[in-house]
């Protein structure tokens, strides 16, 4: 079948026209016939058996029996009237009922001629009744396609009312097939074919849409799922591929004097054996000629900010400057105060950049960039205007990258005319999963172990009535020294009501941890950034006890001697914010404790994220479950959701597939790079359609 066919405008599938064409590109974002053709069913309902009146059950099924009309007659009821009609096979007797369309039925329905009628049987007042059923006279029926499992099709409601309904979907699908005859090309080699028992894709295609039992279906969705990860992996592997192969980066040779005094003299605590390989992992990136894109997951308290600094010392040595980006004001702070302390030994100059930077200040930095008297710079997304130019740029560091758009981290790829090596840094585990299909072309790195002397967090979940126990719990803890946070869920549709519950809540805390004893800090979203850092500080410096704030604090706020953490409703929070918030403690050598609160109605995933914070401190155990729940859209945030434009297969569901597809992807670029070989011809030619019509991953991780 040739490609271009494909390509046809939907309006040109006989049964479409220009309003149909509308619809289906508005609310399915279907343009042509290939959209059309891989416009897949949600579920299938199995009509391989006719019921026989007396078989039928009290159940919600869909059923399908064979009988006749041979009584037709409307109600009145309350509300205008409803059509009812007698349909009988030789078993017994059932009603038929509609409520809107009467009309329409009642001039076109035929008495006593049989039909085929399908749909979901009430029982009431002592008999079945079947309320708006599919119906198709038998004699149509016979001459049909025979759809044995009937697919139902991805819809929406305005769909519906312009009359698309699922049958006319499958009626479209039925003619697309007709002219294109079933020829549909083969887009996987012989070889993979062979070695993975596929079924073929014209027969895939067909059993898709119209299974003649569910061992082929089960075959159909097995070959398509692996064909369209294989191909996604193809694409990500190539890219990287390519990368390592064309775009040069600088060479950082050497391990020079900073690196060696930092390490030897000034380390304020000895590397874990995970930090110590992922060093090693990028000094083998950035000493190799080719530029370095490297993802490094370390979860809350893991060491990560130690790596970020060694590799910028490792940048200076090498006469290029450094820059870290945060998504924050207070982050950039923290990260320029906890750096600045590190490298205060060596005369290393940091200077930082964020939009309350005054202009006089700003304008020293400028200067002092160009002209390569400032190391390092740390900063918001102030880093990426145009007037930030530097002298020698090697090396990026990007915290917390999913809170940047892709349009942000490129401009910072522009700022030389050979890329800086760019290391992404993120406390959000990733399940690895998504991460081979949304980092495919990152080299990966992780920090999977906590530095010595920290004491894994005890959590706890505790509902409202046991708020006593719990204030005399802080109050045990403010004795022996500690600070406590006190978190309330930020939920933007109700920011009134958010802050009523924060200031009740501090009411409450403040009536039974009264001052002078007791000093309370307040944080939230209404406040100026000035009073919100003065507050902060207040926290910092151990001049309050208590944090009452929103979720503001939820990244990178390091206060070690915080040792409880209190969840306010933690049931109205993801799982990765719980575990993000836990992270705030236990950044001491004291034990910590997390104190998740709520109410008794919780909903069954509510029940199981608090059920999972108290049984794990693991943050990829958590963010696999975070996926199970979530999707993979959700976890990545709008910016990143539609990467995962998938037609078929779901990256939770069929990860044994991903794996599978991204090991013969490896195998076969490792074998035949440019896939050259007669056998990988087909492969070479699809790839090809692919970049070309629909290339998703066409953006700078």
């Amino acid at each position: 079948m040739n490609a271009n066919f494909l390509q046809t405008p939907i309006a040109y599938l006989k049964g479409v026209g220009p309003n149909r064409a509308n619809s289906l590109q508005s609310e399915l974002g279907i343009s042509t016939f290939q959209d059309l053709l891989n416009l897949f069913p949600n579920r299938y309902i199995d009509k391989t058996k006719y019921y026989k009146i007396s078989q039928l059950q009290r159940s919600s099924a869909d059923v399908q029996v064979l009988g006749k009309i041979i009584h037709l007659k409307t109600v009145d009821q309350k509300k205008g009237k409803r059509l009812v009609a007698t349909f009988k096979d030789d078993t017994g007797e059932i009603e038929l009922v509609w409520f809107r369309g009467q009309k329409w039925i009642k001039e076109n329905i035929k008495i006593n001629v049989p039909y085929v009628i399908f749909g979901k049987c009430n029982w009431y007042a002592g008999k079945f009744s079947m309320p708006h059923p599919e119906m198709e006279l038998l004699s149509e029926h016979e001459k049909g396609t025979k759809i044995a499992m009937q697919p139902v099709y991805p819809s929406t409601e305005r769909l519906s009312n312009s009359g698309i309904s699922n049958r006319v979907i499958n009626k479209l699908i039925q003619q697309l097939f007709l002219e294109c005859k079933g020829q549909f090309s083969e887009s996987l080699s012989p070889s993979l074919i062979h070695s993975l028992q596929l079924i073929s894709k014209p027969d895939a295609l067909f059993n898709i849409h119209f299974p003649k039992n569910q061992e082929l279906l089960a075959k159909a969705q097995f070959r398509l799922k692996f064909e369209e990860l294989f191909y996604i992996q193809m694409q990500l592997l190539a890219k990287k591929m390519l990368r390592k192969q064309k775009i040069k980066g600088y060479c950082f040779d050497q391990v020079g004097t900073l690196f060696n005094a930092f390490y030897n003299n000034h380390l304020p605590f000895n590397l874990t054996n995970a930090q110590k390989r992922v060093i090693k992992e990028i000094r083998s990136d950035v000493g190799s000629h080719a530029q370095m894109n490297r993802l490094l997951q370390g979860d809350v308290g893991s060491g990560k900010t130690i790596v970020a600094v060694m590799v910028m010392l490792l940048a200076i040595d090498n006469d290029f400057q450094a820059c870290l980006m945060a998504p924050t004001e207070i982050l950039a702070n923290q990260h320029y105060n906890g750096i600045q302390e590190l490298l205060e030994p060596l005369g290393i100059k940091i200077a930082i950049l964020t939009g309350s930077v005054k202009k006089a200040r700003r304008t020293i930095i400028h200067e002092q960039l160009e002209s390569g008297e400032l190391h390092i710079l740390i900063g918001t997304h102030a880093l990426l205007e145009d007037k930030v130019k530097y002298k020698n740029l090697g090396l990026a560091i990007i915290d917390e990258q999913h809170r940047f758009g892709v349009a942000q981290r490129s401009k910072l790829w522009h700022k030389n005319d050979i890329p800086p090596h760019i290391l992404v840094m993120t406390a959000t585990p990733i399940p690895r999963t998504l991460a081979m299909s949304l980092y495919g072309d990152l080299d990966i790195s992780v920090i999977d172990e906590l530095p010595p002397g920290r004491k894994p967090i005890k959590t706890v979940h505790r509902y409202d009535a046991n708020r006593l126990k719990v204030f005399r719990f802080i109050k045990d803890e403010i004795n022996l020294g500690r600070q406590v946070y006190v978190v309330y869920p930020l939920i933007q549709e109700s920011e009134v009501l958010d802050y009523k519950d924060l200031m009740d809540g501090y009411e409450s805390i403040a009536r039974d941890f009264p001052a002078p004893k007791y000093q309370i800090s307040i944080v939230h979203g209404q406040m100026k950034p000035a009073d919100k850092d003065y507050e902060m500080a207040r926290f910092v410096k151990g001049e309050t006890q208590i944090m009452v704030a929103t979720t503001v604090i939820e990244v990178g706020v390091n206060v070690p001697n915080a040792s409880v953490m209190i969840i306010e409703s933690s049931e109205r929070f993801g799982l990765s914010q719980l575990h993000q918030l836990r992270g705030r403690v236990g950044r001491g050598a004291e034990q910590s404790y997390c104190i998740l609160m709520s109410g008794h109605k919780l909903s069954a995933e509510g029940k199981t994220r608090l059920e999972t914070m108290v049984a794990t401190n693991d943050g990829f155990q958590i963010a696999e479950v975070d996926l199970k729940l979530r999707g993979p859209g959700d976890i990545m945030g709008t910016q990143q959701s539609g990467i995962l434009n998938l037609k078929i297969a779901d990256i939770v569901k069929d990860n044994d597939i991903l794996k599978t597809a991204r090991y013969y992807a490896i195998e076969l670029l490792k074998d035949d790079p440019s896939l050259e070989k007669v056998d990988n011809l087909i492969i070479r030619h699809f790839y090809a359609q692919i970049v070309k019509h629909k290339n998703i991953w066409n953006y700078i991780s």
